[in-house]
């Protein structure tokens, strides 16, 4: 196995895990600006209000997000094990 296949699926695996992590980031940054936003025109500043919310959000789009998330995975996966007799030459 040549250093650049290893480094070319390092590559594909880290592309892989920002597209997957990226829906849940996208939702926690939007989640966290409405709750800042709501904060700072209420002028509430419970420490507490920040993270529920959020969690509740991140783990909603996790749920939804789900099916794509295990086909991506399960396709990446299977794309590996079948380029396995390649590599070993």
């Amino acid at each position: 196995m040549s250093p650049d296949a290893v480094v070319h699926l390092g590559t594909q695996a880290l592309h892989m895990v920002l597209w997957l992590s990226l829906p849940m980031l996208a939702v926690a940054l939007i989640v966290g600006v409405a709750i800042s936003l709501f904060q700072a025109v209420t002028q509430i500043q419970e420490m507490t209000l920040t993270f529920v919310p959020k969690i509740v959000a991140v783990f909603a789009c996790m749920v939804i997000a789900a099916p794509w998330l295990t086909r991506t995975m399960v396709t990446f996966t299977r794309r590996l094990f079948e380029s396995i007799p390649g590599l070993l030459r």
